[in-house]
């Protein structure tokens, strides 16, 4: 472990998902392999670890208004509100910190609320695990973080999802991603010219809906349709969908044709909402309505669905408009800029 003057801090971006969303599921990219297309965009998550001068552990999460301290005692996490914090201080310490937990004050906080469909709950532990990583020296690489991250949430603390979100925040950037079985991942990046980026990202708009949602029952019915004995045929084929979208939607990015990726995001919206029911509401496909009629060509929600955060594709020369009509309805609409750095970790 470093000195323990040294403060350690970290951050990763969230990301919007473009195409393939639920291709990284098991059991569906166990059976079939799954693709998702991403990008990072500049909202982050950070966590901070830096020495405690009274003897105790203090975890805090200012965005959410908790903060708990406990005895230096790894037995004491189990009893933790701030289940991310515990469950990669566990596992990280337990693994490369000799078991043994020193007085230490873990801050984070994530530019986006909870549920938000930008995969902020997967980065968050993404720059928990980085800042870790830095904190011990731990030897561990891009693939490496990604998939203790992975395993953390996924096994250790049992939370349900899928595995696109803690490769995209740990990579950065845009990014064709591979999930086949036993856990392999291939993370391509894309070669996209200046240009391209610059269309895109001066076509984009994102718009927090007002609501935030708890993907896991979402996520519970998708894995059911998907599983066994009870799979759902529809729900299969959908994914089908989402994944030939994938690879469709990354030729029309390297070829810079953002009306086709309008139009492949159309279509993966309806594919998406056949995987589960809840994904879109009544607010939801308000929102949706109200961009299309002031000019969007294309848009769907971020993540799981049921809330959070929506995209859309519109003309530039349209934004503000698609922008200004947003916010009027209660929405909370942007532009946004893209990202190419993954997860960063530096000592103070």
């Amino acid at each position: 472990m470093r000195s323990r003057q040294a403060t350690i801090r970290a951050r990763v971006p969230l990301r919007l998902g473009l195409a393939g969303g639920g291709t990284d599921l098991s059991p569906y990219c166990d059976e079939y392999g799954g693709a998702v297309l991403n990008t990072t965009i500049d909202r982050y998550a950070y966590a901070f670890i830096e020495p405690s001068d009274d003897g105790l552990v203090h975890f805090a999460a200012p965005d959410l208004e908790i903060e708990e301290s406990f005895p230096p005692d790894m037995d004491a996490l189990a009893e933790c509100r701030l289940g991310l914090h515990a469950g990669v201080a566990k596992r990280m310490l337990t693994q490369f910190g000799g078991g043994r937990i020193a007085p230490m004050r873990v801050t984070s906080y994530v530019d986006a609320p909870p549920g938000s469909g930008l995969g902020s709950s997967s980065a968050l532990v993404v720059a928990l695990v980085e800042a870790f990583t830095a904190l011990l020296a731990a030897p561990l690489g891009p693939y490496d973080v990604a998939h203790v991250a992975f395993e953390i949430e996924r096994i250790d603390l049992g939370l349900a999802g899928g595995k696109q979100d803690q490769y995209a925040a740990t990579f950065g950037g845009t990014n064709f991603i591979e999930f086949h079985a036993g856990d392999r991942v291939i993370v391509n990046p894309l070669r996209v010219s200046p240009s391209v980026l610059n269309e895109l990202e001066t076509s984009m708009v994102v718009c927090f809906s007002g609501i935030s949602r708890r993907s896991e029952e979402i996520i519970a019915e998708q894995q059911r349709g998907m599983a066994g004995a009870g799979q759902d045929g529809d729900v299969v084929d959908s994914l089908h969908q989402l994944k030939r979208d994938a690879m469709e939607m990354k030729e029309a990015l390297l070829r810079g044709e953002i009306p086709r990726m309008a139009s492949i995001l159309n279509r993966s919206w309806e594919a998406k909402k056949r995987t589960a029911s809840g994904i879109s509401t009544g607010r939801i496909e308000a929102l949706y309505d109200l961009a299309f009629a002031n000019g969007a060509i294309g848009g769907k929600v971020s993540g799981a669905g049921g809330g959070g955060f929506m995209m859309f594709f519109v003309p530039p020369v349209r934004r503000i408009g698609v922008v200004r009509a947003l916010n009027a309805a209660g929405g909370t609409a942007s532009g946004v800029h893209l990202t190419t750095q993954g997860a960063e970790s530096w000592s103070v």
